[in-house]
Parts: structure tokens; sequence; C-alpha cells
């Protein structure tokens, strides 16, 4: 079960999961409803391998709204722990954001979700990326061919990416939430560690960087996050994790070109993140096949 910490009781509050196939824009969403970045993007698919926790406050509203990593058949232990991650998510929410493409046939990922998603549950199909439909009327027919697979409690298209259609999406949402508690203060967007989200920055910027074949092959830990005694900097030591010994040098780059360019990228969003100024410092090691070696995973965080 969740931890549903009690503050005060406010008119709107709940937890809502968001779930799909991988790369359907599920992180992209997550943060353009909190008007602040806290999960990363990119065009690789299986993105996202934690949940990542989102708060937003308005008002007498709180959501607390789970990113959830794409849903897709695993093939390491990795894997297997990014699936069991969806399932314990859907157990205790409120309600269940699923994002699709706007393609009219459902695929087989998507097939297996709804099976999960219970009968009691609002369930809202949120239909993203309509901004790359050259023929907007092209939707009815994509509403139509869902409809029929589900009882959806609303249909809602968006373009996350350009933050169309998300207050509409919220509007539909809030007054489904019941009367609860405030989870967590006003100020808070996020309830994962810094440390978390400061591991994702730097993936992130590796997953952008990198070429097709390495990312899913990358973890990273932070192994240290120091004040400064004037309080004016944070020394972080970071390790990039590796599978294979021929990974290094490409991650690491001509003279260290890639790595600091790693470094340069990740510094400029961990900083704004801190609000402080940043003193990062990067290591590359190799663990080979640590994606379904289960003691390396667990200290990795994935447990």
């Amino acid at each position: 079960m969740m931890d549903r910490r009690f503050f005060v009781t406010i008119r709107h509050s709940g937890f809502v999961a968001i779930v799909g196939r991988p790369n359907v824009g599920k992180s992209t969403l997550l943060n353009a409803i909190l008007g602040e970045k806290i999960a990363i993007v990119s065009p690789k698919p299986q993105t996202t391998r934690n949940k990542i926790t989102g708060v937003y406050t308005k008002e007498e509203t709180q959501l607390v709204f789970l990113d959830t990593p794409g849903w897709h058949q695993p093939k390491t232990k990795l894997g297997n722990y990014m699936a069991k991650s969806v399932d314990a998510t859907l157990i205790d929410v409120d309600a269940v954001l699923l994002v699709i493409e706007p393609h009219e046939e459902p695929r087989t990922a998507e097939t297996e979700l709804l099976s999960k998603l219970g009968k009691q549950v609002p369930v809202l199909l949120v239909i993203n990326k309509i901004d790359t439909l050259a023929d907007k009327s092209a939707l009815m027919g994509v509403i139509a061919h869902w409809s029929k697979l589900r009882n959806f409690t609303a249909v809602i298209p968006i373009s996350a990416m350009k933050n169309d259609g998300v207050d509409a999406l919220l509007a539909e949402l809030i007054p489904m939430m019941p009367e609860g508690p405030q989870y967590y203060p006003d100020d808070i967007v996020t309830a994962e560690p810094e440390r978390v989200v400061v591991a994702e920055i730097i993936r992130e910027k590796l997953l952008t960087l990198l070429s097709a074949e390495i990312p899913h092959g990358i973890a990273v830990s932070i192994e240290r996050m120091h004040e400064r005694e004037n309080g004016d900097l944070i020394d972080i030591d970071a390790t990039i994790y590796c599978e294979r010994e021929s990974h290094t040098g490409i991650i690491v780059g001509k003279g260290g070109s890639m790595l600091k360019k790693v470094g340069t990228q990740a510094r400029v969003d961990i900083e704004s993140l801190l609000g402080c100024h940043v003193g990062l410092h990067l290591w590359v090691k190799v663990k080979e096949n640590w994606r379904n070696r289960e003691g390396i995973l667990r200290t990795l965080g994935y447990d």
C-alpha cells in the first residue's frame, strides 16, 4: 500500500498512475502537468526505469502522479523489475491515465495493460501527440476504435510536448478525486530523493548524446553529494556503469570530450534543480551484464 500521510483534509486528493507503452510521452505529460521538469525524456525507448512521483497542488487540490516505465515484455532482470513496478503502481490508485499515440490499432503491450486495469478504477484514455496528425479528423476513428475495447471514463486528445489539452485533462480528472488528506506540502513537486533525480538527469544526457546501442546498458550511481561549508556549492561524484569495455571509449570520447559534454549539460539542469552551483565529477566503470545481476540491480536502486 502507498504511504498516505495526513496533513489536512482537502476537497480533491488522490493518486493517479500514468501508464502506456514506451515512448508514448508519459514523462513529457507529467512535466507538462507540473510545469516543471522532474522526469527525464528522450526519443529512445524505455527511458523511464523507476516509478517517478510528481505532486500537483493547486488551491484545494493535490494529485500525486506516478509516472511508470513503459510497459513491454521484459527480456532482462531489469526489465522484470520495470514490469513489476508498473504492476505495483496499479494496486492502490484513484485513477489511471492510459497514454497512447494516435493510432487506431492497439499494440500488444496496450492490450496487456488494459487487461491489468480493474473495472472499478476510472481510466482516462489520453491520446498524445495529436500535433503529429496531418488530418485531425482521424482522431474520430481512433476514439471509435478504442472505445470498443473499454468504457473509458473520459477520452482526451492532447499534445504534451506543446502543452495542448493538458488543462482539459486536469479539468476532467480533478472532479473524480475523492476528498482526502494533503499528502505533501504546497511547495513539493516531487517525492523523489535529490540523489535519484540527479542520477536521472545524468542518464538523460547520456541517452541524448550517445549512439542507439549504448544507453540501455548504462546506469548512473551517485556516490557522494557534499555541500561545502559556505553553502554555495555542492560537490557530486557520480559513476556511470556500462556493460562492455568497448563502451567506455564511446562514453568518455576522444580526450574526454563526450564525458565533458555530458557533464556540462547535466550540470545546467542539476543547478536548476538544487538552486546552487555544482561541482560534478563523472567516472565510468564496467559491470558486465549488470542488467541481469540482482546484487548490482539492488545496489543501483532497482529493488
